[in-house]
């Protein structure tokens, strides 16, 4: 009788890109291939992106990292064991800690990385290498609408609901947002709704929406005040929810009367009418939102500009009440879960502040270290990108989960700096750009290969969970902590390398805080409960908070705050000699710094290089057309894309997206000034110059 044949094996997890964190079943192996299929899981409903549907191509990439390299005295990374790695990243973190101190070592993480991942980095960070330099490269995306959150409501959670609750919204303003190529399942909770979309660009969502508001770039504060000044003049505030639950209107309110609709007009180029529109749309809706992106964020007064929108949100009396609200939507994949435990350089775990004595020690109980062995608060990102190599500066750099050399605002001055390092150690599972400068390169796991949970942008806390076996030489990142801190004299215990272990001293470092997991457990993930945080262990199961602020706001009080906030232009105006304004941004068919969707065919095709997006008559000006090859260059560097003309643009702003690598790195020319509050760079909006390419 013959056997039957094995079954196929099956993971349901999530797809491993941005932070809707869409329900995905992985079916297959190794030798058949993995095929993806969409679950009805709440957020996608049954739906995927191309990014999606492509995600497990690159599970099996051409050029996936399955040994360790190590730089050899002839400039050339190759492959060496494990053992030898491991010792030459300890020996040279110890010879730098020796010479330079303990800040000489510093750590570079990512907003994909799971919960445990994050987790860990930041206690190694700390313990093992006793280094105040940790920071991570969700700082460049979600960092100023979680500096406004918590000064709005005392807590920071991208949806204070959940996705769903948008299906039943009559107006929905998307400010900075464009969702349908950065989010399309997104796209299924707002078909019901009047979409306001705030866009320099007429985007695929602009296209899609009943108003579309287009100002210059870098005027999005000036707007967002000239919407509450609508709201004051036109008898539209909620007076009573401003009276019972919220602080500081009075200030904000003055604030907004100096921008009137057609002082808003001069400097936005919205029409003053279009402003009215918007505000009374929002206003008479029965159900509203309102929801930021990182087009009002990545700005040097990208905290401002967040809470000038909350400021409307609040006035007209959103934020708190069921069917109604404000939000921020998170990028990366675990950009929620990874700004929470630790990996920031101004926190511990459950989104304790560092400076707090009560959190430094409750943590340093958890870890079983005095208080005063935890150190202060580091460098944000690109502070600590900057200070690379630097007499004052970190000599040493651990990189997980991220590729500065790309995705870092005046990347050939971080790459100048990444290369002056007298240590640099990169963990990936491809070659990066960033893993291609390094001295020592770990093969790490894909997200189809390790378990663990990862925090979508409502704050569900979500498992990931492992289809295939990593390649023989292929190590998770919480392997090479451990293997790292115990040759660092660490002891060993004190980093465990099983995300479920993890996880539990996860909980226990949160328990308190204000992101609270102590109440969540694989058991009751696995058994299918939904669960948002705060959900604090109880003798009865916390059910978790779907919704926050219902009946109050985080802060001591109750009441949530107005900002008293006023507009400033950008760092960088335009000039004769920098003529036009250029924007940033993502595109429907890659992510992040494409590091992984540049090695899926189907994507690849669909989008394969940079593009200049341009007005015709502006291109013509600048002596471009279609498909012509640009040089964009700015003060601080130059960049080269293919002409694609588009009528609906500005005809002072051009967009290229950052996606791509080498001379076709829009980050060449970007603004490196930062937001005070957040260490959000300029991302969105800098002066530059168009001209023909001449080889």
């Amino acid at each position: 009788m013959s056997e039957l044949p094995a079954p196929v094996p099956e993971a349901n997890t999530h797809c491993p890109y941005c932070a809707l964190q869409c329900g995905t079943q992985l079916r297959g192996d190794s030798e058949v291939g993995v095929k993806v299929q969409p679950t009805n899981f709440p957020v996608n409903r049954g739906r995927l992106c191309q990014k999606g549907w492509t995600a497990t191509e690159v599970l099996n990439t051409a050029d996936r990292l399955t040994r360790p390299l190590v730089r050899g005295a002839d400039g050339r990374l190759k492959a060496a064991s494990w053992d030898s790695a491991l010792d030459t990243v300890a020996e040279g973190l110890q010879r730098i800690r020796a010479q330079h101190g303990t800040d000489a070592a510093a750590v570079f993480g990512g907003g994909g990385l799971t919960n445990e991942k994050a987790y860990m980095l930041g206690k190694f960070a700390r313990l093992a290498l006793g280094t105040s330099q940790i920071d991570y490269n969700g700082r460049f995306c979600m960092s100023s609408a979680a500096a406004a959150g918590n000064a709005a409501f005392g807590l920071d959670r991208g949806l204070p609901f959940p996705v769903t609750d948008l299906s039943s919204a009559e107006t929905v303003l998307l400010a900075g947002a464009n969702v349908a190529e950065t989010m399309p399942p997104l796209m299924q909770h707002l078909d019901q709704a009047q979409l306001i979309v705030m866009d320099p660009r007429r985007t695929a969502t602009a296209r899609r929406a009943a108003l579309h508001l287009q100002p210059m770039p870098g005027t999005d504060l000036a707007l967002a005040l000239g919407l509450l000044h609508v709201a004051l003049v036109e008898g539209l505030i909620d007076r009573s929810y401003v009276y019972e639950r919220t602080l500081g209107f009075d200030a904000a309110a003055q604030r907004a009367m100096a921008w009137w609709p057609e002082r808003v007009e001069e400097v936005t180029g919205v029409p003053a009418g279009t402003q009215r529109k918007a505000v009374r749309m929002l206003a008479e809706a029965r159900s509203a939102y309102v929801l930021t992106g990182r087009g009002v964020e990545q700005h040097s007064k990208g905290t401002d500009t967040v809470a000038g929108f909350v400021n409307v949100a609040l006035a007209l009396g959103l934020p708190g009440q069921f069917g109604s609200g404000y939000g921020c939507l998170t990028g990366q994949g675990n950009g929620q879960g990874g700004r929470e435990h630790g990996q920031k350089a101004d926190q511990l775990p459950g989104y304790r502040p560092i400076t707090d004595p009560a959190a430094r020690a409750h943590v340093a109980h958890v870890w079983g270290v005095a208080p005063d062995d935890l150190p202060g608060p580091g460098r944000t990102a690109y502070e600590l990108l900057d200070a690379l190599g630097r007499e004052q500066g970190p000599r040493g750099l651990l990189v997980f989960g991220s590729n500065p050399a790309v995705s870092a605002p005046h990347a050939s001055h971080v790459a100048e700096r990444l290369a002056s390092l007298d240590l640099l150690v990169v963990a990936d599972f491809v070659p990066s750009e960033t893993a291609r400068m390094a001295d020592v390169v770990l093969p790490v796991t894909q997200w189809a290969e390790e378990e663990g949970t990862m925090t979508n942008l409502e704050g569900r806390v979500l498992r990931r969970r492992s289809l295939l076996p990593p390649p023989s030489e292929v190590r998770s990142d919480l392997h090479v902590l451990h293997d790292i801190a115990v040759r660092l004299g660490e002891p060993a215990n004190r980093y465990p390398t099983d995300p479920q272990e993890v996880f539990e001293e996860l909980r226990a470092a949160s328990r308190g805080g204000k992101a609270d997991y102590s109440g969540i457990s694989y058991e009751r993930l696995d058994a299918g409960e939904t669960l948002h945080w705060p959900c604090p262990d109880a003798r009865d199961p916390h059910p978790g908070t779907p919704r926050l602020f219902l009946d109050r706001f985080a802060h001591a009080d109750g009441k949530a705050r107005f900002a008293d906030v006023d507009y400033r232009g950008p760092a960088e105006e335009i000039s004769p000699a920098y003529p036009l304004y250029a924007t940033t941004g993502r595109v429907l068919a890659h992510y992040q710094s494409g590091a992984q969707t540049r090695r899926i065919a189907e994507l690849n095709e669909a989008v394969p290089a940079a593009f200049l997006e341009i007005h015709p008559d502006t291109a013509a000006r600048c002596g471009l057309a279609d498909h012509n090859l640009a040089l964009v260059a700015s003060a601080r560097g130059s960049m080269t894309a293919r002409v694609r003309t588009d009528v609906t643009m500005r005809l002072d702003t051009v967009f290229v997206p950052f996606h791509f690598p080498d001379e076709s790195r829009a980050n060449l020319f970007t603004h490196p000034a930062l937001d005070p509050h957040s260490g959000m760079p300029e991302f969105k909006v800098c002066a530059v110059r168009i001209a023909p390419y001449q080889e």
